[in-house]
């Protein structure tokens, strides 16, 4: 039997290294294999906040008991340092694997010592093209690992929280570290579906105004990718954050867990405005079709109007150019002068009554 062919599509989403490998194997499927590597720490209490850039993964194993601590690592193509980090965090392999495993679905694995949390974060880049980049946190008694693909993020706000002790986030546990984080992402998605139905909503004034272009069918096709791929990234995240909410996991304190309801009203809010989004770019296709109906109907009316018009002329012409000897009209001093102006004759009495019918 033939094997089947895998395609390129496919093939961006899982690497082919990682096709038939022992499970736990850490192998980075993304499409960034030359990103530096970068890490940062945050080692905290009420009274002390040590901010640090880490050149050295063993840095990230001297923190002292009694703070909380946040690393955050950036670049999933370094799996030698995921795994000296999931060496002594005793992290499962699985979870190692999932971390480097860029295609993973938003999901939450409760272990005895730790919570494993993957989400994905939405941004547009420079091309003004959605990305989708999948963030993983390790949530343990006190500390927070997190795993991003690249450098750069939505988690300035969580970063200057700490820096300042704003809110409670000093005065609280890893928990509520994780739920800041987790907030950041989600509080990020109102900023795409802001800038994704501005989008929607100024191709819908354009196709009403008839200013659309050739790539109109293009550009629909496009926010339709986008809307999906925002879709699958949200509505995963209702079904792990009602884990979280029934968890029985001592690492979340029950106080915390009205924190993370309040990320479940917000994903609530971005979830239907997506569907409204995902609605009006369906009608968007149906207006688009409408209009270039409309277009042709407007070409075509002209046309049938001119054919109209031109009908009886042609019969006039037909009739005085055969070759027949008795036509009586031709000995006439004025008959070609009276042919033409009963032909336009007819051309104004056509036209006058077109615009009576406002079919002009």
């Amino acid at each position: 039997m033939p094997k089947k062919r895998i395609t390129k599509k496919k093939r961006n989403l899982l690497s082919k290294k990682s096709i038939g490998q022992i499970p736990g194997s850490v192998i980075y499927t993304g499409k960034k294999p030359d990103q530096k590597l970068f890490i940062e720490s945050f080692d905290y209490n009420e009274e002390i906040c040590i901010e640090k850039e880490l050149t050295n993964v063993q840095d990230c194993f001297n923190f002292k008991p009694g703070t909380i601590t946040w690393i955050n690592v950036n670049g999933l193509n370094h799996v030698a340092t995921i795994e000296k980090i999931g060496e002594h965090y005793e992290l499962h392999p699985l979870v190692l694997e999932d971390i480097a495993n860029i295609s993973q679905r938003p999901k939450i694995d409760e272990y005895d010592d730790y919570i494993f949390v993957v989400l994905k974060m939405l941004y547009y880049d420079d091309n003004d093209t959605i990305v989708s980049e999948q963030v993983s946190f390790v949530l343990g008694e006190e500390y927070v690992l997190s795993f991003q693909e690249s450098e750069g993020d939505v988690f300035d706000s969580v970063r200057e929280r700490i820096r300042q002790a704003l809110g409670r986030i000093r005065t609280s546990q890893a928990d509520y570290l994780l739920y800041a984080l987790m907030d950041a992402i989600v509080d990020h998605y109102f900023t795409v579906i802001e800038i994704l139905g501005d989008k929607i909503e100024d191709f819908e004034t354009a196709i009403f105004a008839g200013n659309v272009d050739e790539d109109a069918n293009k550009n629909i096709r496009d926010l339709k990718k986008e809307i999906l791929r925002v879709r699958r990234a949200i509505f995963p995240l209702r079904e792990l954050l009602n884990r979280i909410e029934k968890t029985e996991n001592t690492l979340i304190q029950q106080k915390t867990i009205t924190y993370f309801r309040d990320i479940y009203d917000h994903l609530i809010q971005v979830s239907e405005n997506i569907e409204i989004y995902r609605e009006m770019v369906w009608s968007l296709m149906d207006m688009y079709m409408t209009s270039i109906s409309n277009k042709m109907n407007e070409v075509m009316k002209v046309l049938t109007i001119m054919a109209s018009i031109f009908i009886p002329l042609t019969f006039i012409a037909g009739i005085y150019g055969m070759n027949f000897q008795y036509i009586p009209e031709l000995h006439y001093k004025y008959g070609y002068f009276i042919v033409w102006a009963v032909m336009i004759v007819i051309i104004a009495g056509m036209l006058y009554y077109f615009k009576r019918k406002k079919w002009l």
